[in-house]
């Protein structure tokens, strides 16, 4: 079976990567919509946001038509890219699902083509995010990479050898769904026990209101912090006192890296990836979150002591990770196809 046209195969010093060019990037969440215009060294050069129009998927063309147009005023594009949460065919031509929006098996790259009349490459948001660190991040020089993206789930994607290893049916990466909890926490997927319900920073949120409900005296600063109100408690709410000092937090912080170490050491397990990047929102607590991580995934991996461990490091680029990765994803797409399909 030959390669799909969106994992193209490059050492990171190929000269085809090097070319100058500018793309476009655009990253789909569930509550806005970023844009930024890339050059071929991975650097945004301008930006644009708006706020996502509900899941309809006539709307959100539209707005991704309006970032097209605004970031063009002033740039000459070569391809669009776009990074969405769902799983896409391996073609990359059509959203199969994705879970923000009403997308089902939708004709997203063809309708955006005839719609901007440019190129335009689909990935999946992970894959995006993946890529960008491995081309100009943390994971630069790694020929074996797995990025992690901690948010309110757990995202995954896999560079191998310069390729985006996406599975036989392009729905690999979903490795917050690995049951590591046999009948634990109910997870959104329908399973029991899943590594996001306990290493997400819906998990840290999660256990931070159940304590503070408790009326624990070690989280006295946590109500505070929230007016008395527990339901008012996010995992953002608890990074931020953590960093500021609060004990409890930083325990609450500690039990989420455990088991984000534990996690990894199963990956490890099955993939023996050189290094795992670590990104998202939850990443803003720093070695708070990554050092029990890192002691946890010591203590865990099979064949410890007899075998070179992964590294194991933040992400560098941020929430800009996933648009420039798509507008790179676009800009190599283009050329290693020569402009066709």
């Amino acid at each position: 079976m030959p390669r799909p046209r969106f994992a193209p195969t490059f050492r990171p010093h190929d000269p085809r990567l090097r070319r100058r060019g500018l793309a476009i990037g655009i990253d789909i969440g569930g509550t806005k919509v970023a844009a930024g215009v890339v050059d071929a060294e991975g650097h945004v050069l301008s930006r644009a946001r708006r706020a996502t129009p509900g899941s309809q998927p006539r709307e959100v063309e539209r707005v991704i038509a309006e970032l097209v147009d605004e970031l063009s005023a002033d740039h000459r594009i070569s391809s669009v890219g776009i990074g969405a949460a769902g799983w896409m065919d391996l073609g990359g031509g059509t959203v199969l699902f994705s879970p923000h929006l009403a997308w089902r098996n939708e004709p997203l790259r063809d309708n955006l083509e005839k719609l901007l009349r440019r190129r335009v490459h689909l990935a999946n948001d992970a894959d995006a995010a993946a890529w960008a660190e491995w081309r100009f991040g943390a994971g630069r020089h790694e020929s074996h990479l797995v990025c992690i993206t901690l948010g309110t789930g757990i995202g995954g994607a896999m560079v191998l050898a310069g390729r985006l290893e996406r599975g036989r049916y392009g729905v690999a990466g979903e490795y917050g769904h690995q049951i590591i909890v046999p009948g634990g926490h109910r997870c959104e997927c329908g399973n029991r026990g899943c590594w996001e319900q306990y290493a997400s920073g819906n998990a840290l949120g999660r256990e931070a209101r159940e304590l503070a409900r408790a009326n624990s005296p070690v989280a006295q600063e946590l109500l505070r912090a929230v007016g008395g109100i527990p339901d008012a408690i996010t995992g953002a709410v608890v990074t931020q006192l953590a960093r500021e000092g609060d004990a409890a937090c930083r325990e609450l912080l500690e039990d989420v890296g455990e088991w984000l170490g534990l996690g990894l050491a199963n990956l490890a397990a099955a993939l023996d990836p050189g290094t795992f990047v670590i990104g998202g929102g939850l990443c803003d607590a720093g070695e708070l979150l990554l050092a029990p991580a890192r002691r946890a995934f010591a203590r865990n991996l099979t064949g410890r002591g007899f075998r070179p461990p992964a590294r194991i490091e933040r992400a560098a680029l941020g929430p800009e990770a996933g648009l420039i990765g798509a507008a790179d994803l676009s800009r190599v797409n283009l050329r290693s196809h020569g402009g066709v399909r």
